[in-house]
């Protein structure tokens, strides 16, 4: 018969030396696995001696504990009377008014969707996703300058039909939109990206799945439908290997059809709203084997690192706990560059590469250069959450129509930031786009309602395209183009400095020695 803990005797635990957690009701030892945690030593220390339930459930997918633990580190069961309170939603500790089930019918738009997601999911997985750098300036321009396009609607046209149907990469789509690559999906909702699966496969909209998803790759496809398109996000990590061999895994997927490596975010922004939810260990008592750095060394004397413990505790501060987002990107490459970074790629996949991330002209124009591994580029500032201030994708596609228009030949392009309306979507395509992503929306749309809201998101989005569309007087997606829209406004901000001399940049993207542009 298990042994039974009280969860006093699990807080004694909570050294590098001794770490036990609490996960589903069990009592684990992890002290074994503290040095090869993908996320870093000091994520499991600042949840040592605790219930670890909550921080651990949406962040690993199903089955990591059996494939990284023994079955002789299962203690036994956890006295679920001992147990401190969990975290709980707005609704649940009165904050905000319980409405009873969610109508999701009810809900007319994406601000909407937002509401009452904000209402049904805890503090720290509303952070995450609410959550963009600094001052939320580009966070909040990203959706406010598509107010300053404005549509130029005909009349005496047919607009019975209304065809929203497109293609990426030459894969058929049913909408110009796409979910973008967001992780940790199962802090709104159990459904998780598994549920954004089933909201695309309804609607026929392709999915890019986050490294950092809640759920493996494997099981978010699981039940896909024949023809679903789904790309795979890549955050190349300074241990090149592990990289490597998601990509062997990545190349064994049919429905991945691409790698969408991520480059507008090499190093995490600052995202406030994210750091004071304290992610991990945030209502727990600090320890004394938490630090700044690495663990102490298994390989001390237990008498030597109760004195090391004993001293740190008087003497350190308490450690940073930082967001999810800091969390994530433990082990992400920042040493990234054109000249390395691509053929490396080329040596471990053949599928297409889409790059996300272009914020200029000029990266824009460089990646059109390593056409044909290259098919497309995404246009994003990460959704506001690296760089506050750096430009939205509307800028982008503005300077590249006038520095550059042969990129649009060249690849695809694709932009996502501040999607929340139909009539959004519709003028970015207008100025060139082939697709539009939205993030936010889908985790949001998660928290409302689960895959249903993730649903209910597209339905939204896909109404609102279609009668944008039908009063403009367009039946189909590539009929739209720059005289449906009066972008003057924003052109006046858009960057106005000097080009760029081709001949030098093409050089610079294939020359083996870097080759100064002439801007």
């Amino acid at each position: 018969m298990a042994r039974v803990f009280d969860y006093a005797e699990v807080t004694k635990h909570n050294t590098a030396e001794s770490c036990w957690v609490v996960l589903y009701g069990d009592v684990y030892d992890v002290t074994r696995f503290i040095p090869s945690h993908p996320g870093g030593s000091k994520v499991i220390l600042q949840l040592a001696g605790s219930d670890a339930t909550d921080e651990y459930d949406p962040i690993h997918p199903p089955g990591m504990l059996e494939e990284n633990l023994k079955p002789e580190d299962k203690l036994g069961k956890i006295n679920p009377d001992s147990l401190p309170r969990e975290e709980k939603t707005p609704v649940q500790t009165g904050e905000a008014p319980d409405d009873g089930p969610v109508d999701l019918d009810s809900i007319l738009n994406i601000d909407e969707i937002e509401e009452v997601a904000t209402k049904h999911i805890p503090y720290k997985g509303w952070a995450y996703y609410f959550s963009a750098a600094d001052d939320l300036t580009s966070k909040a321009y990203n959706g406010a300058v598509y107010r300053n396009i404005l549509l130029r609607p005909r009349i005496f046209v047919d607009c019975t039909a209304c065809d929203t149907s497109t293609s990426f990469l030459g894969h058929a789509v049913q909408l110009p939109l796409y979910v973008s690559p967001a992780a940790m999906a199962r802090l709104a909702h159990p459904d998780g990206e598994w549920g954004i699966a089933q909201a695309c496969s309804r609607f026929g909209a392709m999915q890019i799945i986050s490294q950092n998803a809640s759920m493996t790759p494997e099981q978010i496809i699981a039940d896909a439908t024949p023809g679903q398109v789904f790309g795979w996000q890549l955050y190349v990590q300074n241990e090149r290997a592990k990289s490597e061999a998601m990509l062997a895994r990545m190349n064994q997927l049919d429905p991945v059809k691409f790698i969408c490596l991520t480059l507008d975010a090499p190093v995490p922004g600052k995202r406030e709203h994210d750091e004071r939810s304290k992610n991990v260990a945030s209502n727990l008592p600090v320890r004394a084997a938490v630090q700044e750095d690495q663990s102490q060394s298994q390989s001390q004397s237990q008498s030597q690192s109760q004195s090391q413990s004993q001293s740190v505790s008087k003497t350190s501060p308490s450690p940073k706990l930082a967001g999810v987002g800091q969390a994530l990107f433990w082990g992400t490459a920042a040493d990234l560059t054109w000249r390395e970074t691509l053929p490396w790629l080329a040596a471990h996949t053949t599928k297409p590469i889409v790059l996300k991330g272009i914020q200029t002209h000029e990266d824009a124009y460089l990646a059109s250069c390593h056409a044909p591994q290259v098919q497309a580029i995404i246009l994003s500032n990460h959704g506001g959450r690296a760089l506050d201030t750096a430009p939205p994708a509307v800028h982008t596609l503005l300077e590249m129509r006038k520095y550059c228009p042969e990129v649009f030949e060249r690849v695809e392009v694709w932009v996502d930031g501040g999607i929340k309306r139909g009539t959004d979507v519709v003028k970015a395509l207008c100025l060139g786009a082939r697709g539009v992503g939205v993030g936010r929306a889908a985790l949001f749309g998660l928290g409302a309602g689960g895959k249903e809201g993730v649903a209910r998101v597209l339905e939204i989005l896909k109404a609102e395209t279609e009668t944008c569309m039908r009063l403009l007087g367009v039946e189909r997606v590539d009929q739209l183009g720059m005289q449906h829209i009066n972008a003057r406004a924003v052109e006046r901000d858009i960057y106005d400095g000097p080009s760029f001399a081709r001949a030098d940049v093409e050089r610079l993207a294939r020359s083996p020695v870097p080759v100064r542009a002439k801007l």
